[in-house]
């Protein structure tokens, strides 16, 4: 998979319609996804996300479902 055709197509939501799609999607249909550091992560991050930093996202795009929406933070 590409690391572009997992961005599209790109959709912005602020963070009401995040919690409303959480809210209305049954678990394990989404990805969240945290792009932030290790020690942000650690600080405070929303439980079931998935930690992959940023810098390394082009490395590991492949651990990602590309079947599933992933709503990155």
């Amino acid at each position: 998979m590409h690391w572009k055709d997992l961005f599209s197509p790109i959709t912005h939501m602020d963070t009401k319609q995040v919690e409303s799609f959480i809210e209305s999607q049954p678990e394990g249909t989404y990805t969240l996804l945290d792009v932030r550091q290790p020690g942000e992560y650690e600080k405070a991050h929303i439980p079931g996300s998935k930690l992959i930093p940023l810098p390394q996202l082009l490395n590991r795009v492949g651990e990602l479902d590309p079947a599933k929406p992933v709503i990155v933070y």
